[in-house]
């Protein structure tokens, strides 16, 4: 299924999202890549990424308080929608039943 199919930074973003639940935004969801998976995140990138997976369908923001330390401008917190859901639990299976089709002689393959 296209319509559900994710790019692994896409994916990574995806579920950060959902595991930073109700605080996901920018600086958080860039600290939690990084300090999780000790992989540099540039904070275009994400944005970019961020945007995509909302024209998706995948994510919705909402804009919290702005504050001052922020010259006025708010954060913009992500939350994953139902179609997002659904997009990672395809990702899920369809790894899952290739890492099962995969023969146990690769996997004791040193």
């Amino acid at each position: 299924m296209k319509r559900f199919q994710l790019g692994e930074f896409e994916e990574i973003v995806l579920l950060t999202v959902g595991v930073l639940h109700g605080n996901a935004y920018g600086v958080t969801i860039k600290d939690e890549i990084e300090q999780r998976l000790k992989r540099e995140v540039t904070v275009g990138s994400l944005q970019v990424t961020l945007r995509r997976l909302e024209s998706k369908g995948f994510l919705n923001s909402t804009p919290g308080d702005s504050t001052e330390s922020r010259r006025g401008r708010p954060k913009l917190f992500f939350e994953v929608t139902a179609y997002g859901k659904r997009a990672l639990d395809y990702c899920k299976e369809s790894r899952d039943e290739l890492w099962k089709a995969l023969p146990q002689l690769v996997l004791n393959l040193k």
